[in-house]
């Protein structure tokens, strides 16, 4: 089919982007293309080796190391590493990891407008964006601006390999969501849609075979290819209700992100494919079935998290989250309400597979 639309405007940021099986250890080279000789190395707790190994890479290029990233990029925990860079008189910032340090490498960039290197180690896409989320006071909110858009991707396959295969599924799907929103976004371009199908594509066909064998590191490439594919769409379309839930159920119910996602995926497209059919049928070619249980079946045959109570969410909390998504909606193809959207949420949250 062809994406073409008589009006549209394509956006397209300015990113160097880098693929290759160890191309982690040339961050140096980036740095100084950058003309940047100061670099603060961000992480998790959990991947604090990482900026030891980074630091090897950088020498003497690295003033310091902040390992305390975490989910929903909390506002106190950015404010912290902001005074450790300007204390440092880092020029850069290097982040490694996923979505958590990502994040936070944006909200120092918003602070100072220190540019960014981002060395992904999981498939969130959010390196590909200029959107951040940052968390205060239990409420996530998003704002989109050039100062967070990172610099420099380098992305290499052998920094995923050992992504544990839960934690790879449900970052796959999480990056699958940008992807499927994008295609019936209402500023969605025939670029941003073309991009969005390579995408899916590439998880379809190489997220199975990761599974099969986590160290493939052939197959992890092409998953890498399909985040950065996925993650550009987000960066270039607006959102909708797929990611409003997400991020209503993790800011004010501390859901993981990445779970989250791949649980609401199938239910927000099933509920959008009743207004867009013609919208998602690439989505419907792909898994060979209606989008939404097409999405679902993927899901459950990757042994991705089916169900919101299996993530602690008490079916209590429901009324609540439907009254905090329908408070403030995102723009969608099909009206949002409150029984819509609570419906939604049953499903989701009991592991149902949606309707067609």
């Amino acid at each position: 089919m062809s994406f073409f639309r008589e009006d549209f405007t394509a956006r397209s940021a300015a990113v160097r982007v880098r693929f290759g099986a160890g191309i982690r250890s040339a961050v140096a080279e980036e740095m100084e293309a950058l003309g940047v000789s100061r670099a603060l190395i961000l992480t998790t707790p959990q991947q604090a080796d990482m900026a030891d190994e980074f630091a090897g890479y950088c020498g003497s290029r690295a003033v310091g190391r902040f390992t305390g990233a975490t989910m929903h990029t909390p506002v106190d925990v950015s404010e912290q590493a902001t005074e450790l860079a300007r204390k440092l008189g880092a020029d850069v910032v290097i982040s490694v990891g996923g979505g958590s340090t990502t994040g936070l490498g944006k909200a120092i960039a918003l602070r100072t407008d220190l540019p960014q290197i981002v060395v992904p180690t999981t498939y969130a896409g959010s390196e590909a964006t200029g959107i951040l989320g940052q968390t205060e006071n239990g409420v996530k909110t998003t704002l989109t601006s050039a100062k967070v858009q990172p610099e420099v991707i380098l992305y290499d396959a052998e920094l995923v390999t050992s992504l544990p295969v839960a934690m790879t599924v449900a970052s796959a799907l999480n990056a699958m969501a940008h992807a499927a929103e994008g295609l019936y976004a209402r500023d969605r371009s025939p670029i941003s849609s073309l991009m969005a199908v390579e995408g899916l594509r590439a998880f379809r066909d190489a997220l199975p075979k990761v599974i099969a064998a986590p160290g493939n590191v052939g197959a992890r490439g092409e998953t890498l290819y399909g985040a950065w594919l996925c993650g550009t769409v987000l960066g270039q379309v607006g959102m909708a209700l797929h990611h409003k839930l997400c991020h209503t159920l993790g800011g004010s119910f501390d859901l993981p992100h990445a779970e989250t996602h791949a649980i609401i995926l199938p239910h927000a497209i099933a509920f959008n494919d009743h207004a867009v059919p013609d919208l998602l049928a690439p989505l419907g070619e792909l898994f060979g079935m209606a989008p939404g249980p097409g999405l679902w079946h993927f899901a459950k045959a990757a042994g991705a998290p089916m169900a919101l109570r299996d993530l602690g969410l008490a079916e209590a909390d429901l009324d609540r989250a439907a009254d905090l998504a329908t408070a403030n909606p995102y723009w969608n193809p099909r009206p949002v309400t409150r029984d819509g959207v609570r419906q939604l949420l049953q499903a989701a949250w009991a592991g149902d597979c949606p309707d067609a």
